[in-house]
Protein backbone atom coordinates (compact mmCIF):
# COMPACT_ATOMS: atom_id res chain seq x y z
CA UNK A 1 0.00 0.00 0.00
CA UNK A 2 2.69 2.18 1.05
CA UNK A 3 4.91 1.45 -2.17
CA UNK A 4 1.56 2.19 -4.53
CA UNK A 5 0.78 5.71 -2.32
CA UNK A 6 4.39 6.58 -3.42
CA UNK A 7 4.47 5.54 -6.82
CA UNK A 8 1.11 7.67 -7.06
CA UNK A 9 2.29 10.70 -5.83
CA UNK A 10 5.65 10.80 -7.86
CA UNK A 11 3.34 10.39 -11.15
CA UNK A 12 0.83 13.79 -9.84
CA UNK A 13 4.74 15.43 -9.33
CA UNK A 14 5.76 14.89 -12.77
CA UNK A 15 2.71 15.86 -14.33
CA UNK A 16 2.68 19.16 -12.53
CA UNK A 17 6.38 19.54 -13.47
CA UNK A 18 5.38 18.67 -17.57
CA UNK A 19 2.32 21.12 -17.30
CA UNK A 20 4.48 23.73 -15.73
CA UNK A 21 7.02 23.41 -18.24
CA UNK A 22 4.82 23.54 -20.89
CA UNK A 23 3.32 27.29 -19.28
CA UNK A 24 6.56 28.47 -19.36
CA UNK A 25 7.32 27.52 -22.98
CA UNK A 26 3.94 28.87 -23.86
CA UNK A 27 4.64 32.31 -22.10
CA UNK A 28 7.87 32.54 -23.92
CA UNK A 29 6.22 31.90 -27.17
CA UNK A 30 3.59 34.35 -26.95
CA UNK A 31 6.20 36.93 -25.77
CA UNK A 32 8.13 36.15 -29.06
CA UNK A 33 4.84 36.35 -30.76
CA UNK A 34 3.69 39.46 -29.28
CA UNK A 35 7.52 41.55 -30.10
CA UNK A 36 6.69 40.20 -33.88
CA UNK A 37 3.10 41.48 -34.05
CA UNK A 38 4.20 44.74 -32.82
CA UNK A 39 7.31 44.89 -35.29
CA UNK A 40 4.56 43.72 -38.14
CA UNK A 41 2.11 47.02 -36.86
CA UNK A 42 5.21 49.44 -36.83
CA UNK A 43 6.17 48.30 -40.23
CA UNK A 44 2.42 48.70 -41.72
CA UNK A 45 2.10 51.94 -40.14
CA UNK A 46 4.97 53.68 -42.07
CA UNK A 47 3.76 52.12 -45.34
CA UNK A 48 0.12 53.87 -44.79
CA UNK A 49 2.14 56.75 -44.04
CA UNK A 50 3.97 56.71 -47.50
CA UNK A 51 0.74 56.74 -48.69
CA UNK A 52 -0.63 59.57 -46.98
CA UNK A 53 2.36 61.49 -48.52
CA UNK A 54 1.41 60.01 -51.80
CA UNK A 55 -0.71 62.72 -54.74
CA UNK A 56 -2.94 61.29 -57.57
CA UNK A 57 -2.20 62.41 -61.26
CA UNK A 58 -4.78 62.43 -63.57
CA UNK A 59 -3.43 60.64 -66.96
CA UNK A 60 -4.40 62.28 -70.17
CA UNK A 61 -3.84 60.29 -73.76
CA UNK A 62 -2.30 61.38 -76.39
CA UNK A 63 -3.36 64.42 -78.93
CA UNK A 64 -4.82 62.00 -81.31
CA UNK A 65 -7.03 60.41 -78.83
CA UNK A 66 -7.91 63.66 -77.59
CA UNK A 67 -6.30 63.84 -74.61
CA UNK A 68 -9.29 62.36 -73.04
CA UNK A 69 -8.48 61.51 -69.25
CA UNK A 70 -7.76 57.56 -69.54
CA UNK A 71 -6.74 57.27 -65.80
CA UNK A 72 -5.49 58.39 -62.25
CA UNK A 73 -2.37 56.81 -61.04
CA UNK A 74 -0.63 57.47 -57.46
CA UNK A 75 3.10 59.10 -56.36
CA UNK A 76 5.27 60.41 -54.14
CA UNK A 77 7.12 62.16 -56.65
CA UNK A 78 6.15 62.85 -60.12
CA UNK A 79 9.26 61.90 -61.79
CA UNK A 80 8.56 58.87 -60.94
CA UNK A 81 5.49 58.66 -63.36
CA UNK A 82 7.84 59.19 -66.18
CA UNK A 83 7.83 55.92 -68.11
CA UNK A 84 4.82 54.35 -66.71
CA UNK A 85 2.94 52.43 -68.66
CA UNK A 86 -0.86 52.87 -68.84
CA UNK A 87 -3.45 50.14 -70.51
CA UNK A 88 -6.71 51.23 -71.80
CA UNK A 89 -9.07 50.15 -74.35
CA UNK A 90 -10.47 52.10 -77.54
CA UNK A 91 -13.83 51.46 -76.01
CA UNK A 92 -12.86 53.92 -72.70
CA UNK A 93 -11.54 56.98 -75.12
CA UNK A 94 -14.60 56.76 -77.83
CA UNK A 95 -17.36 54.98 -75.93
CA UNK A 96 -18.02 52.70 -78.73
CA UNK A 97 -18.82 49.37 -77.24
CA UNK A 98 -17.87 47.61 -80.88
CA UNK A 99 -13.95 48.85 -80.19
CA UNK A 100 -13.80 47.16 -76.48
CA UNK A 101 -11.18 44.30 -77.87
CA UNK A 102 -9.08 47.04 -78.99
CA UNK A 103 -6.41 47.42 -76.31
CA UNK A 104 -4.28 50.19 -76.53
CA UNK A 105 -1.51 50.91 -74.27
CA UNK A 106 0.75 54.56 -73.61
CA UNK A 107 4.01 55.87 -72.25
CA UNK A 108 3.82 58.79 -70.26
CA UNK A 109 7.00 61.12 -71.39
CA UNK A 110 5.87 64.25 -68.71
CA UNK A 111 4.21 65.01 -65.65
CA UNK A 112 2.58 69.35 -65.71
CA UNK A 113 1.28 69.78 -62.08
CA UNK A 114 -1.09 66.78 -61.85
CA UNK A 115 -1.16 65.88 -65.13
CA UNK A 116 0.73 63.44 -67.07
CA UNK A 117 0.93 63.45 -70.27
CA UNK A 118 1.46 60.19 -73.14
CA UNK A 119 2.72 58.73 -76.09
CA UNK A 120 1.15 56.02 -77.99
CA UNK A 121 3.37 52.60 -77.63
CA UNK A 122 1.37 49.61 -78.96
CA UNK A 123 -1.68 48.48 -80.07
CA UNK A 124 -3.15 44.42 -79.65
CA UNK A 125 -6.89 42.84 -80.30
CA UNK A 126 -8.00 40.82 -77.67
CA UNK A 127 -6.85 37.42 -77.98
CA UNK A 128 -10.66 35.59 -77.21
CA UNK A 129 -11.99 38.20 -80.34
CA UNK A 130 -9.05 36.79 -82.59
CA UNK A 131 -10.06 33.49 -81.42
CA UNK A 132 -13.66 33.86 -83.07
CA UNK A 133 -12.56 35.26 -86.26
CA UNK A 134 -10.18 31.87 -86.51
CA UNK A 135 -12.61 29.14 -88.07
CA UNK A 136 -12.33 25.78 -89.54
CA UNK A 137 -11.77 25.01 -93.22
CA UNK A 138 -10.59 28.39 -93.84
CA UNK A 139 -6.81 30.19 -93.78
CA UNK A 140 -5.52 33.14 -92.06
CA UNK A 141 -2.95 35.03 -93.46
CA UNK A 142 -0.55 36.86 -91.19
CA UNK A 143 2.50 39.55 -91.86
CA UNK A 144 4.63 40.99 -89.79
CA UNK A 145 6.16 44.35 -91.22
CA UNK A 146 8.85 46.74 -89.99
CA UNK A 147 7.85 50.54 -91.22
CA UNK A 148 8.70 54.21 -91.19
CA UNK A 149 6.30 56.75 -90.93
CA UNK A 150 6.79 60.25 -93.00
CA UNK A 151 8.48 61.94 -89.66
CA UNK A 152 10.81 59.13 -88.73
CA UNK A 153 8.97 56.92 -86.62
CA UNK A 154 9.52 53.22 -86.39
CA UNK A 155 7.13 50.67 -85.59
CA UNK A 156 6.38 47.04 -86.25
CA UNK A 157 2.76 46.19 -87.17
CA UNK A 158 1.36 42.71 -87.40
CA UNK A 159 -1.80 42.27 -89.55
CA UNK A 160 -4.03 39.26 -90.37
CA UNK A 161 -6.24 38.34 -93.29
CA UNK A 162 -8.79 35.59 -92.65
CA UNK A 163 -10.24 33.78 -95.70
CA UNK A 164 -13.81 32.23 -96.37
CA UNK A 165 -12.08 29.24 -97.53
CA UNK A 166 -9.14 27.82 -97.54
CA UNK A 167 -6.78 29.19 -100.00
CA UNK A 168 -3.46 27.74 -101.73
CA UNK A 169 -0.13 28.84 -100.76
CA UNK A 170 0.18 31.11 -103.99
CA UNK A 171 -2.73 32.89 -102.40
CA UNK A 172 -1.31 33.51 -99.39
CA UNK A 173 1.79 35.01 -100.96
CA UNK A 174 -0.29 37.56 -103.32
CA UNK A 175 -2.61 38.84 -100.17
CA UNK A 176 0.37 39.16 -97.79
CA UNK A 177 2.46 41.08 -100.57
CA UNK A 178 -0.62 43.25 -100.82
CA UNK A 179 -0.88 43.24 -96.66
CA UNK A 180 2.87 44.90 -96.90
CA UNK A 181 2.18 47.31 -99.78
CA UNK A 182 -0.47 48.99 -98.52
CA UNK A 183 1.01 49.10 -94.72
CA UNK A 184 4.52 50.62 -95.94
CA UNK A 185 3.06 53.09 -98.48
CA UNK A 186 0.43 54.37 -95.55
CA UNK A 187 3.61 54.57 -93.24
CA UNK A 188 5.53 56.48 -95.28
CA UNK A 189 2.60 59.16 -96.76
CA UNK A 190 1.62 59.87 -93.04
CA UNK A 191 3.15 61.09 -89.96
CA UNK A 192 3.16 59.19 -86.83
CA UNK A 193 -0.34 60.38 -85.18
CA UNK A 194 -1.93 60.33 -88.63
CA UNK A 195 -0.62 56.50 -89.07
CA UNK A 196 -1.96 55.48 -85.75
CA UNK A 197 -5.19 56.48 -86.57
CA UNK A 198 -5.25 55.19 -89.59
CA UNK A 199 -4.13 51.65 -87.96
CA UNK A 200 -6.25 51.56 -85.07
CA UNK A 201 -9.65 52.50 -86.61
CA UNK A 202 -9.54 50.47 -89.44
CA UNK A 203 -8.68 52.37 -92.11
CA UNK A 204 -5.92 50.93 -93.70
CA UNK A 205 -7.06 47.03 -92.67
CA UNK A 206 -10.18 48.36 -94.77
CA UNK A 207 -8.03 48.91 -97.83
CA UNK A 208 -6.19 46.10 -97.65
CA UNK A 209 -9.20 44.05 -97.80
CA UNK A 210 -10.71 46.02 -100.60
CA UNK A 211 -7.57 44.93 -102.72
CA UNK A 212 -6.98 41.59 -100.91
CA UNK A 213 -10.80 40.23 -101.95
CA UNK A 214 -9.61 40.68 -105.84
CA UNK A 215 -6.95 37.33 -105.64
CA UNK A 216 -9.24 35.35 -102.80
CA UNK A 217 -12.62 35.76 -100.90
CA UNK A 218 -12.25 37.33 -97.50
CA UNK A 219 -13.76 37.57 -94.21
CA UNK A 220 -11.78 39.72 -92.07
CA UNK A 221 -8.75 41.99 -92.07
CA UNK A 222 -7.22 43.14 -89.11
CA UNK A 223 -4.05 45.21 -87.87
CA UNK A 224 -3.75 42.67 -84.61
CA UNK A 225 -0.77 44.41 -82.79
CA UNK A 226 1.65 47.26 -83.10
CA UNK A 227 4.69 48.02 -80.87
CA UNK A 228 6.78 51.65 -81.55
CA UNK A 229 10.24 50.98 -82.00
CA UNK A 230 12.08 53.86 -82.39
CA UNK A 231 11.56 57.35 -82.27
CA UNK A 232 13.13 60.23 -84.43
CA UNK A 233 16.53 61.76 -82.08
CA UNK A 234 19.07 64.65 -82.92
CA UNK A 235 21.20 61.92 -83.98
CA UNK A 236 18.99 59.52 -85.89
CA UNK A 237 16.35 57.28 -84.29
CA UNK A 238 16.46 56.22 -81.24
CA UNK A 239 14.77 53.41 -79.06
CA UNK A 240 11.44 54.85 -77.97
CA UNK A 241 12.34 53.88 -74.36
CA UNK A 242 11.52 56.74 -70.99
CA UNK A 243 13.09 56.34 -67.99
CA UNK A 244 12.58 58.58 -64.95
CA UNK A 245 15.11 60.96 -64.46
CA UNK A 246 17.96 60.44 -61.89
CA UNK A 247 17.62 61.44 -58.57
CA UNK A 248 20.33 64.98 -58.08
CA UNK A 249 21.77 64.59 -54.07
Amino acid sequence: MISNLVITILDNTENYLLSTYELVNKGTWFHKYKEKVLCMSTSKGAVRDKWKLKKWYQVLAPPVFGEVPIATTPAHDPNLLIGRTIETTLYDITGDYSQVHVKLKFQIISVDKTTAKTRFKGHELARDYMKVLTRRKSSKIQGIFKVTTKDGYILRVSAAAFTSYRCRTSQKKAIRKIMKEIIEKRAAEQTFDEFVQSMVFEKISNEIFQEAKKIYPLRKVEIFKSKLLFIPGPYGPEKAIVLPPLKTT
